[in-house]
């Protein structure tokens, strides 16, 4: 019998292993997914991954407690086998491998090709990826790629309070999140993220769309904003009402310095994504900003120290300059480069 969303999710599941990963005949495939995540989604993958010819397996396990290298003592040992041993990875867990210890060996062993989904349910791969047209994503996110690279310096604001400056770091990769047909982390289609130069970044970042860290840290929509103020690139106060008052804990709990640095901004340019307190979706939202704090990605080459784990908060209705120019005013594309492809795009 037909289920929601089958022919919807039919057509996910082909974009996600022809369109963005590219797979080829005979490659071996792991998509791995926790006991908390709805199966539809994978199933509709594994079946177009078998399709294409590839030796396919699904790893179906236990939900870890945390994010990163916090759920290294949960994760089966086969499981950790497995991840650096496959030509592609596609990961669907609601608790993230992501920037666990089996995701740094695959990382970095040159073969891997990750595309990261975690969280995604069947409305959310609707909307977020069959909805997509993919010609006028990637006009729009090649030009925001091209335009940011030629900036040196930033400011970010938005009507809860963010004020923020920083520098980019010339020669430093920006990541374009269309596809996953090269070794190496990729992830989600609408996301353009990179490092700044990390002792720059100074001011306020107020978080009031959602914040996600994992297990007791995944705090969802947020229901009052939480004011950071950032000085050199770390995070030296943190104010707010009791969602806050976690956030805080929770990082003292980790008992680790290096999860008070800024990682990493991002833009969010996935016109079917909302607010709904997933982070994979939530830092897609258009016009958004987000501010990743605690572990930073080897994609990003920058130069801060390994971090216990990573969390993400998002801003939204972003106002950005690049130097003296407008990208984007109040979550609005404003650049005259842009303009009527985000007008196609229904934006």
């Amino acid at each position: 019998m037909p289920t929601l969303f089958d022919l919807e999710l039919a057509k996910a599941g082909h974009i996600v292993v022809n369109d963005m990963c590219r797979v080829k005949k005979g490659e071996s495939v792991l998509i791995t997914v926790d006991s908390a995540m709805e199966f539809k989604p994978v199933e509709e993958v594994a079946k177009a991954t078998e399709a294409a010819g590839c030796k396919v397996m699904v790893a179906w396990h236990s939900t870890p407690q945390g994010y990163g290298k916090v759920a290294d003592p949960q994760l089966p040992d086969s499981l950790k086998v497995a991840i650096p041993a496959t030509d592609v990875w596609i990961e669907f867990n609601n608790q993230w491998l992501l920037y666990s210890t089996p995701w740094i060996e695959a990382m970095s062993n040159g073969r891997t090709r990750y595309l990261f989904l975690g969280g995604l349910d069947s409305e959310r791969v609707v909307r977020c990826i069959a909805h997509l047209d993919m010609d006028l994503q990637e006009k729009l996110q090649n030009k925001v790629v091209e335009l940011t690279q030629k900036a040196s310096k930033m400011r970010v604001t938005t009507p809860a309070g963010t004020d923020v400056s920083f520098a980019n770091v010339p020669g430093r990769p920006i990541t374009n999140e269309l596809r996953a047909d090269t070794p190496g982390p990729h992830f989600l289609v609408g996301q353009i993220g990179w490092a700044p130069l990390e002792e720059s970044i100074n001011g306020t970042i107020v978080y009031d769309g959602s914040f996600s860290g994992g297990g007791e840290a995944d705090l969802g929509i947020l229901t009052e904003p939480i004011k950071l103020t950032v000085k050199k690139g770390r995070i030296v106060d943190i104010q707010g009402g009791e969602q806050a008052k976690k956030m805080s804990d929770w990082l003292k709990k980790l008992n680790d310095p290096n999860m008070y640095n800024l990682a990493h901004i991002c833009y969010g340019f996935n016109p079917g994504s909302v607010l709904t307190g997933l982070c994979t979706e939530d830092e897609r939202v258009w016009g958004s900003t987000e501010w990743g704090i605690g572990y930073q990605g080897p994609m990003f080459e920058g130069n801060l120290p390994e971090a216990v784990s990573h969390a993400d908060g998002i801003c939204l209705n972003s106002t950005v300059w690049l130097d003296d120019t407008l990208l984007l005013e109040e979550g609005r594309v404003v650049h005259p480069d842009l303009v009527e492809i985000a007008a196609m795009m229904g934006k």
